[in-house]
């Protein structure tokens, strides 16, 4: 079997400094335990809801390979409040694939959101988003994802190497199962300098300023029958949500 490379971690308290230097990190499931606070069996009591996500019915390539539920809020301090259900958009620009077009993803169950560990993570992440560009509101997108193997092959990101139009992005490996691949690869927006690794351990997190960076994740392939990889994917927006005619 071929070795995965581990990811670089941070830990908690390096985390701010190493978001203003390199534009990204990694925390283990402990580190975002701490970060949180919370312990890993309120996080992992989250985890069944990913088998319960509806097809992803926007695909542009044709697959089916891809299933997801979407919410969206407000956080300002340590107040999280849901905004009424709304499209995802992106422009053309960060997604040539499936940008300029409205898609509306069946929403995140109320006992998902319902459940404390929520709204403190999305406190604890957006307390370092103002730690970086300084405090104010942040307009959150979150994005429950499954990719199966079901067809031999599933892209966790189909429109390859890119930036998705916002501050920050943190992508949270919620569970993977029976597959190869799914490399994470980050790179210099404007450099020559990137890194690869493979998430593995459930709730391990990588935060990415999306200023500075562009990031993907290769294709999954099966090694038994099911394979799949869940992912937790929270995107962090100054000012406003994307969307048609948005500054």
């Amino acid at each position: 079997m071929t070795s995965l490379l581990a990811p670089p971690i941070t830990t908690p308290s390096q985390l701010t400094a190493a978001l203003r230097g390199r534009g990204h990190a990694v925390l283990t499931s402990g580190g975002a335990c701490e970060l949180i606070p919370a312990a890993l069996a309120e996080l992992t009591a989250l985890a069944p809801s990913w088998t319960d996500l509806p097809p992803d019915a926007y695909l542009k390539d044709g697959g089916r390979y891809r299933r997801r539920r979407h919410a969206c809020f407000v956080v300002d301090g340590s107040r999280v409040t849901i905004t009424p259900h709304r499209a995802h958009w992106q422009p053309l620009e960060y997604n040539a694939l499936h940008g300029g077009l409205e898609r509306w993803f069946e929403p995140i169950t109320a006992a998902v959101l319902a459940q404390p560990v929520w709204s403190r993570m999305l406190v604890a992440l957006s307390e370092q988003c103002s730690a970086v560009k300084g405090a104010q509101p942040w307009y959150v997108e979150a994005h429950q994802f499954r990719i199966d193997t079901t067809d031999g092959i599933g892209r966790p990101t189909p429109e390859g190497a890119h930036r998705d139009g916002v501050d920050f992005v943190a992508v949270v490996l919620v569970s993977r199962s029976g597959v190869k691949g799914g490399e994470t690869r980050v790179f210099e927006a404007a450099g020559p300098n990137g890194l690869r690794f493979t998430m593995v351990e459930p709730w391990t997190t990588l935060l990415l300023d999306d200023s500075r960076v562009i990031h993907e994740s290769t294709p999954i392939q099966p090694l038994e029958a099911g394979g799949h990889r869940d992912t937790l994917v929270l995107t962090f927006r100054a000012g406003g949500f994307q969307g048609p005619g948005a500054v």
